[in-house]
């Protein structure tokens, strides 16, 4: 019999690794798996079956007569070992020094399922899922073109995970791409299981609150944003995908901006970054104005302010911090409570805290109401890691509110412009178009424009090919038609 190779030892100890011995014509042979993540039904079906009534006499000739499609020949013992932590059989023959390495790995995981985080009312409702195959099928079903290209690395000394940059070839700037494989290239991690861990490494700037890759969950989102120019990044085991290169507005422009007419995307998305700049200087200008600037209150209004501070101990700052604490700590309980728990935690828990906290005389109403709004309009954020940082950009300008007032806002706001001026990713300007200025590129910023207005692609994206549709042509069959 075969005796099996020392090299194998190591598994061996694993309870879920089998190694079966057996003879044919071909002589004996060792066939081994992992049953954990092997498809047992294509050993037994496909594999062992063949082996058993195959006649013929030559290991090679076995390799190629094997009816699996995905095979290799290998006498590389890493290689091998690989393979088989990947879900492949392998099979060795006393007289050859080369292995048969068969895939018949087990999938087993979600099925695709509606986006949980960018869920919209209109369009897709498919969305990524842990596996890596599914979403490349996924994406790829969206594009039939020849010139979807995906490189596929591995990342991590003990995960070995599989990580996917995919791009449209003709149509991205070889420069990102290039960039992207090298910073993965160069990850130096031990276990890579999420997509975070491979945004977090190759940011341009990992120490900055603000995020420079977009993370996204929508299938559709990323065929938009591969069409466009850039590429993303998919991690197996991970259910959402990144995209880079990307601007600071790419962070407050929701997706389903275009399901809409044009009108009504362009009034949703301006209310939307509305939303967002009270979210960040509402509290700090009710600090900054009842601290220092009280004189410039309307006389109408100082009564209803005076009546609402008036049993209140505490200075306006002190006040507004405890009202965020209490927001924070409730948006937490519901975040990591069950979800029909968590709904009524948030509910029940802020209309409780809120009255007992004005009748405890420990806050006003007016900042109940300013809170509760700032609260709700950065809930308006499509994307859940700049909502992160909207949520924490609001401290600095409190304390920069009460120390110098407006004029504290100010330099807050110089400080935070100064740092967004500095940010790149991957290599392009984190604020271009507005700086440095290009004209071109504002189209699609606070407008959403139609259609008719996209037949360019965004000109800082630097694409091999800008033209995205022949805007005479389009123009005549529009014509012709009416």
């Amino acid at each position: 019999m075969f005796k099996i190779p020392k090299q194998w030892e190591e598994f061996t100890e694993s309870s879920d690794f089998v190694y079966l011995q057996q003879t044919n014509h071909v002589g004996p042979y060792l066939i081994c798996f992992l049953k954990s993540i092997t498809d047992l039904n294509v050993v037994n079906e496909q594999i062992l079956d063949f082996l058993g009534n195959y006649t013929g006499d030559q290991f090679d000739a076995l390799f190629e007569s094997m009816p699996i499609a995905d095979k290799e020949l290998s006498s590389d013992w890493n290689e091998i070992r690989d393979k088989l932590l990947l879900g492949y059989v392998t099979i060795q023959q006393a007289t050859s020094n080369k292995t048969i390495l068969l895939n018949a790995s087990l999938s087993k995981g979600r099925v695709v399922s509606k986006p949980e985080i960018e869920f919209s009312v209109e369009g897709s409702k498919e969305a990524l899922v842990e596996s890596l195959d599914t979403n490349l099928n996924l994406i790829r079903k969206r594009l039939p073109t020849a010139s979807f290209r995906v490189k596929e690395l591995h990342v991590g000394d003990i995960s070995n995970s599989r990580v996917a940059i995919c791009y449209i070839d003709g149509i991205t700037n070889e420069q990102y791409v290039n960039t992207c494989l090298q910073r993965v290239k160069d990850i130096q991690f031990d276990t890579v299981t999420d997509i975070s861990f491979i945004q977090q490494l190759i940011e341009d700037n990992s120490n900055s609150i603000f995020p420079q890759m977009l993370g996204t969950e929508r299938t559709d989102r990323i065929v938009w944003s591969l069409t466009l120019g850039q590429v993303c990044i998919l991690v197996d085991g991970s259910p959402n995908a990144i995209l880079g290169p990307v601007t600071f507005e790419h962070f407050f422009t929701s997706y389903e901006d275009y399901f809409l007419p044009w009108i009504l995307g362009s009034i949703i998305r301006m209310i939307r970054i509305t939303s967002v700049i009270f979210s960040i200087l509402a509290s700090a200008v009710y600090v900054a104005v009842l601290t220092y600037h009280g004189h410039g209150i309307s006389n109408n209004f100082l009564p209803t302010i005076i009546a609402s501070r008036i049993n209140v101990p505490f200075p306006p700052v002190v006040e507004v911090l405890i009202m965020e604490m209490a927001i924070e700590l409730l948006r937490e309980a519901g975040a990591r409570l069950p979800s029909k728990i968590g709904q009524t935690i948030g509910i029940v828990g802020g209309i409780v805290l809120g009255t007992a906290a004005v009748q405890a005389a420990l806050t006003s109403n007016l900042l109940l109401i300013i809170i509760a709004l700032s609260a709700m309009a950065s809930f308006t954020t499509p994307v859940f890691r700049m909502s992160n940082t909207i949520r924490i950009l609001r401290l600095p300008f409190i304390l920069f509110a009460q120390m110098w007032g407006l004029l504290g806002i100010f330099l807050c706001s110089v400080i935070v412009v100064t740092h967004l001026l500095r940010l790149t990713s991957l290599g392009m300007p984190y604020l271009v178009p507005f700086y440095p200025i290009r004209l071109k590129g504002l189209t699609d910023k606070f407008i959403r424009p139609p259609y008719s207005k996209f037949h360019h692609r965004p000109e800082y994206y630097r694409t091999k090919n800008t033209i995205r549709f022949d805007k005479q042509k389009a123009k005549l069959k529009k014509d012709i038609d009416e």
